[in-house]
């Protein structure tokens, strides 16, 4: 940290560890300001320590930043915990406000006792090697530099400056799981080492260190078995099932896509399954297709048809854009053979024509056959994965009939002749 040529965000609770924080660091010449978050779940203790942090940074002349938030109804709406709705909360606005500010970083009063507890939490809930690496020092624009100091040391500084705090009297109770483990279950192991908490924050460091080594390796090994998709990538499961340890090396792919250890257990149980076994965490989808795991985002819902009324520019759904234009058939006159663009006879299409995902049932004569085909016939012939057949676009005219699947293949009926005078040319726009 850089006391001089930047300016740093101060998370401040109210608590002795933000306290102790933000004391430290305004006493060592830092150009801090701080930021409270008043999430409205304890009544009048809420209102105490939002009291307690104003009075405290007008006494040291420290700006000071307040958030208020209606929690309870934030976790309602999102269907999550208290305790993420107010990480989600706090976070979110610590980096809009560090930014609006020209803060360099957010600093945050993680101790080593705290980073004890998260390794004991992680270690309870079941975990990867992440996960018994406790709290990193830096985390993007978040750090903590209290993460070598012990809880009793910040009560020794707070003490010897003579500066108050306020206690969450929450953090008195052992109804949450961290509090049980702070309460009962340190003190317990602190019978056996007084220095436990001091060897768990080695323990995690190096952790962290041999983090860095599998990663590094992992890294490498994507690179191998991994290839690219329009919307995500590929997994050989060949390759995959050949690596050292497939189930960790799937979870290195998959755990920073929302996945949980017990979904990736269960896939790694599966790569054997039949194309089309699928698995979703919140935000990302994983697929079995003939020998890959795919893994791409959710894709939205599908967007309603649009209809084009006539020559024009379209966007549809915001995600691709069509322009139709109608012309007179030229002497030096080409069709198109590009993909993303489709010359048809324009005598036998009647507007309006409807942009549209593929629907089941839907049939058409592709460009050079006689008979008609089920598209969902057409798109498995084609290798189309599942991801790939359900975001699927067809531009039919009024009477419904498909004139292009677009990208793929335009429709035999409507295609470019000798005898054809006017063209409509519909083209994907970049």
């Amino acid at each position: 940290m850089n006391r001089e040529s930047f300016k740093y965000l101060v998370a401040l609770s109210g608590g002795a560890d933000s306290v102790a924080l933000l004391c430290g660091l305004h006493s060592l010449g830092y150009r801090v300001e701080a930021v409270h978050c008043n999430f409205h779940l304890r009544g009048e203790e809420s209102d105490r320590d939002e009291r307690f942090c104003q009075a405290l940074c007008k006494k040291l002349n420290v700006p000071f930043h307040i958030a208020l938030f209606d929690t309870l109804t934030y976790a309602q709406l999102h269907k999550i915990s208290i305790e993420m709705a107010a990480r989600e909360l706090r976070y979110r606005y610590f980096e809009q406000l560090r930014q609006d500010i020209g803060a360099a970083a957010v600093c945050v009063a993680h101790h080593r006792d705290d980073n004890a507890e998260t390794v004991l939490l992680n270690l309870i809930r079941g975990t990867g090697i992440s996960g018994l690496a406790g709290i990193a020092p830096r985390r993007d624009h978040i750090i903590r530099p209290l993460l070598n100091v012990s809880r009793t040391e910040i009560r020794a500084y707070l003490a010897a400056i003579r500066q108050d705090f306020v206690t969450d009297s929450t953090n008195l109770v052992d109804n949450a799981v961290r509090n049980k483990i702070r309460l009962n279950i340190i003190p317990l192991l602190a019978e056996i080492n007084p220095s436990v908490s001091e060897s768990i924050a080695k323990t995690a460091e190096r952790m962290r260190e041999a983090e860095k080594i599998i990663d590094h390796s992992l890294t490498e090994v994507a690179q191998h078995i991994c290839e690219p998709r329009e919307r995500g990538f590929a997994v050989s499961i060949a390759k995959l099932q050949n690596t050292v340890s497939p189930e960790y090396t799937l979870y290195h792919l998959l755990n920073n896509h929302g996945f949980r250890p017990a979904q990736i257990e269960q896939i790694a149980n599966n790569l054997d399954a039949e194309t089309g076994k699928e698995w979703h965490s919140e935000t990302h989808a994983a697929l079995i297709d003939r020998g890959f795991l795919l893994l791409e985002p959710i894709a939205p819902a599908p967007a309603r048809p649009m209809t084009i009324p006539e020559d024009g520019t379209y966007c549809y759904a915001d995600e691709i854009r069509f322009r139709c234009s109608s012309m007179a058939i030229s002497t030096d006159f080409r069709p198109s053979r590009s993909p993303d663009e489709v010359t048809l006879d324009a005598s036998h299409i009647r507007f309006p024509l409807i942009i549209r995902r593929v629907k089941p049932g839907d049939r058409l004569i592709p460009f050079g056959m006689r008979g008609s085909k089920l598209v969902s016939d057409f798109l498995t012939d084609s290798k189309l994965s599942l991801f790939e057949k359900r975001r699927q676009l067809v531009i039919t005219d009024s009477s419904d009939q498909i004139l292009w699947l677009v990208r793929l293949r335009p429709a035999e009926p409507y295609r470019v002749t000798s005898a054809t005078k006017n063209v409509l040319i519909i083209k994907i726009l970049g």
